[in-house]
């Protein structure tokens, strides 16, 4: 097995663990209105199109190639990633949705990876896509990390407005302790 298939088999495995963990979640008690909540679907679509088509398909002109020990460290650092992304899933637990929600019973979890950063599962999601771009190697597997970010940015920031409104002052008093996707970085809006 190469580090690359590693790397893409642990993408499937994360998918589909997350989907099947799907239906551990809470009934729904507010979402949205209009199209709020909805704006990051393009990004986040084209971003994984960009990212995973290459490989997938067997064509992408790379950059570069990495050598197998560095290739196989940026597979164990998807394995890390993943892993934080999975820590803040379980954290959250019957809280978490898939998409922009109020869940019943929701109030500001500010614990585990949350104390590092208000959106531990993106930050996860995106350091394993920028991994992989890395592994690639292709300019659209890079573009496709950078746009998927794009995405994920702003399903945060769209996530925020509706928890400020839902939560109140006590996810604002969170926000302004804690960075939004980089730990350490400092305190973000």
């Amino acid at each position: 097995m190469t580090p690359l298939r590693a790397t893409l088999d642990l993408w499937g495995l994360w998918a589909v663990s997350w989907g099947v963990a799907a239906i551990w979640s809470r009934r729904t008690v507010g979402r949205p209105r209009g199209i709020g909540g909805s704006a990051h679907y393009l990004p986040t679509l084209l971003g994984a199109a960009l990212l995973f088509a290459p490989p997938l398909a067997g064509f992408g002109h790379r950059l570069w190639r990495l050598p197998q020990p560095i290739a196989w460290a940026l597979c164990a650092a998807t394995i890390a990633s993943f892993a934080f992304a999975w820590w803040a899933r379980l954290w959250l637990g019957s809280l978490w949705s898939g998409s922009i929600t109020r869940k019943e019973g929701h109030r500001v979890v500010e614990g585990g990876p949350f104390r590092l950063v208000r959106h531990p599962i993106y930050t996860g999601i995106i350091a394993a896509s920028f991994l992989l771009a890395t592994e690639l190697g292709t300019p659209a597997a890079v573009a496709g990390a950078a746009v998927l970010t794009l995405g994920w940015w702003m399903k945060a920031r769209e996530e925020e407005r509706f928890l400020i409104q839902e939560l109140g002052p006590a996810y604002d008093d969170y926000r302004r302790r804690t960075p939004m996707l980089v730990p350490f970085l400092g305190r973000r809006r």
